[in-house]
């Protein structure tokens, strides 16, 4: 009976030596990704907001950045089947129209979420 003690005493060690490592590396993680997005986006977010700014009022396609998809945004990206406009843009902020075949809205998205925005193509009737 003690032998079962000590082997369940051995693996609730090992168990709590893995979870304090792994601890470690997502905190390590967290510090390495919070240096990289203060210096990486510094000079695209500049060009973005400049770009939505001069686009207000017209239709763009917008790309978004992989970690920040958006379905609405991506499916009526294309101008055939639907557009999306842009009402307003400061410097953390985009505001969106997007006008699909179903319904209109407006949807506020995060500029740091934003990877390109282009001149859509106008509607061919």
């Amino acid at each position: 009976m003690q032998y079962f003690g000590l082997i369940f005493g051995i693996f609730g060690l090992m168990a709590y030596m893995q979870v304090f490592e792994l601890k470690k590396r997502v905190q390590a993680m967290e510090r390495e990704m919070s240096k990289m997005k203060g210096t990486s986006f510094h000079d695209d977010r500049r060009a973005l907001l400049q770009a939505a700014r001069q686009l207000i009022g017209r239709k763009v396609e917008i790309e978004m950045k992989e970690d920040h998809m958006d379905a609405d945004i991506i499916s009526y990206g294309n101008t055939r089947y639907g557009a999306n406009t842009i009402l307003d843009a400061d410097d953390d902020w985009l505001l969106i129209h997007i006008d699909s075949p179903k319904e209109s809205k407006d949807k506020l998205i995060r500029l740091e979420s934003v990877k390109r925005i282009g001149l859509g193509q106008e509607k061919k009737q």
